[in-house]
């Protein structure tokens, strides 16, 4: 839903419609593009994945290994038909951006690239995944400029979300000599960095007003989720797992905020 969702209600809010576009896009974004996301991540992280206590839950699982080339046939079997009517149906600038999310997609995760083990950048390109289709949308739409506020809120969210996330693996991932924006600025500095990304995404949703003011306020939830590791060491980070746990049923509620502030403010202006 953090894929479709962002999709779907931009490309009705700023002036699409129930065309064949978004029935294309929002399915997409649901299905597909998640097991490309995904699994790419399984398949290249396996190695790591089998090492990580936190799998096999709720916040992951390890494929077996005979299953990845299954998951690969099916990543590209079900996502090239859908890429190739987007492409027909898209302008080429909007083509440009759905490119430039796909290639961001496989280049967190692919061996050679690795995004995601590169400090900042792997922040950077996570965020991208979800972001991604929003500004998708936006490019089909032609860019209009009221939404990139939002585009940039949310950006920002993902940009604290993958660091806070981050956190609780700086033990294991230096361990397993693998690098990220947590192993390299440190458990205390990422935490202060996702703190103050989630405060700057609910200032930028708050100043626009109207309904959009309860939205950001909503998210400063997540700020308090965070706070209580600003001063965290490396050697407890483990600890943060706590409130990781925490931001997967947060994202419910306060996603049920947004989405009653978007339908209100959809219905009352139209």
């Amino acid at each position: 839903m953090n894929t479709a969702y962002p999709f779907a209600v931009t490309y009705l809010v700023i002036g699409g419609g129930f065309d064949p576009l978004f029935f294309i896009g929002t399915l997409f974004f649901l299905i597909p593009y998640n097991l490309a996301m995904y699994g790419i991540n399984d398949v290249f992280d396996y190695e790591s994945d089998i090492r990580n206590p936190r799998k096999n839950s709720i916040e992951g699982a390890v494929e077996a290994k005979q299953f990845h080339p299954t998951i690969l046939w099916a990543t590209a079997l079900t996502t090239i038909p859908f890429v190739v009517a987007m492409l027909l149906l898209g302008s080429w600038q909007a083509n440009l951006v759905l490119l430039g999310v796909l290639f961001f997609v496989v280049a967190y995760s692919l061996k050679g690239l690795r995004f995601k083990e590169i400090a900042f950048l792997d922040s950077i390109t996570s965020s991208l995944h979800f972001v991604g289709p929003m500004i998708y949308a936006i490019a089909v739409l032609g860019f209009k400029p009221e939404a990139w506020p939002f585009a940039l809120a949310l950006f920002l969210w993902g940009l604290a979300s993958h660091a806070f996330g981050a956190v609780q693996d700086v033990i294991p991932d230096r361990e397993g000599k693998l690098h990220s924006i947590a192993t390299v600025i440190g458990a205390r500095a990422t935490v202060w960095f996702s703190a103050i990304l989630y405060l700057a995404a609910s200032i930028v949703i708050s100043l626009q007003g109207g309904l959009s003011i309860i939205a950001g306020i909503s998210g400063l939830l997540y700020v308090a989720n965070v706070a209580p590791y600003l001063f965290v060491a490396d050697s407890t980070s483990g600890r943060a797992n706590k409130a990781w746990r925490r931001f997967i049923w947060l994202n419910y509620g306060v996603g049920a905020v947004v989405t009653m502030c978007i339908v209100a403010s959809y219905v009352l202006f139209i």
